[in-house]
């Protein structure tokens, strides 16, 4: 159904195929297993288990189980890259990538959130780009690199990551793209969407204020990042990744408020997604057209 005012048609709202979801990193400190029910209540699409120190994430069996139970599927898993979790799956980054994919092929989830190596891990580093294309190559879920930051001190930067925090012009065949990290960079996310085109499949959609050093993970729409702008343009090129949603609510009062915010991030993406700017206009020809075709 459409509807016509002044000579402009607004048709009924489409919403992209692209699933939304919740990544198990937005409840803490509470466990996977809230994770999974929150989902559940609040109606989101599935889960990004963030592997972690938290045995229930680490668990196939417990994560099949949890998934099962509260009818929510395990659309991504994020590999465990962060310092916290250098022991998780054992010591060397390319077993730890391994045991992603089996247990991403396993619980049939399509994408494995992989962050590029910290900068003293050279030899990892050294063989990084050519050695996630290879892991690629043997299997259907996606391996998507992730943007990180750069930290500062006085002013300079100084390189966490090889071959480079931004992944832009690395030579990766599909990427995450996380708005707290272009806050925390300073980086232009629209351009980073643009740059990377049909390379960019997976997104953690959070905000930030760009505060030096601090990865914020704020609920869309409190910082300063574009969150409604770049859903509404992945939305009209009919992205068909997954929008995950990777906020921090460890500050929450109580179960309660963390549901409220995590209600309010949902709501959020739900609308910016919704194409709602899609209007259409009377040509004087009597044509239907988009407004701003020519």
């Amino acid at each position: 159904m459409t509807a016509q005012h002044n000579g402009v048609f607004s048709p009924a709202l489409r919403v992209p195929d692209a699933p939304i979801t919740l990544s198990t990193a937005s409840v803490y400190p509470e466990k996977v297993p809230s994770a999974f029910e929150i989902a559940a209540l609040l109606g989101y699409d599935g889960i990004e288990v963030m592997v972690s120190t938290d045995a229930s994430s680490q668990d196939l069996n417990v994560l099949r189980r949890l998934s099962d139970y509260h009818q929510v599927p395990i659309k991504s898993i994020h590999a465990p890259c962060l310092l916290l979790t250098q022991r998780v799956w054992g010591r060397e980054p390319w077993g730890k990538l391994v045991r992603s994919k089996e247990v991403a092929e396993q619980l049939g989830a399509e994408v494995i959130v992989v962050h590029p190596p910290f900068r003293w891990q050279r030899d990892y580093a050294k063989e990084f780009v050519d050695g996630i294309a290879r892991m690629q190559d043997e299997t259907d879920v996606l391996f998507a690199v992730e943007n990180m930051f750069p930290l500062k001190a006085r002013g300079a930067e100084a390189g966490m990551y090889l071959p480079d925090w931004n992944p832009v012009d690395q030579d990766y065949a599909h990427v995450t793209l996380d708005l707290s990290h272009t806050a925390v960079s300073g980086s232009d996310a629209l351009e980073m969407t643009e740059s990377l085109g049909d390379r960019l499949r997976h997104v953690h959609l959070a905000d930030g204020v760009g505060i030096t050093n601090k990865d914020e993970h704020l609920v869309p729409g409190r910082g300063n990042q574009p969150c409604a702008e770049m859903l509404e343009n992945l939305a009209d090129g009919g992205f068909r990744g997954h929008i995950v949603m990777e906020i921090n609510t460890r500050r929450a009062s109580s179960r309660v408020e963390r549901m409220e915010d995590l209600a309010e991030a949902l709501a959020f993406a739900r609308l910016h997604l919704a194409a709602a700017d899609r209007t259409w206009q009377v040509t004087p020809a009597g044509e239907i057209t988009r407004r701003g075709s020519r």
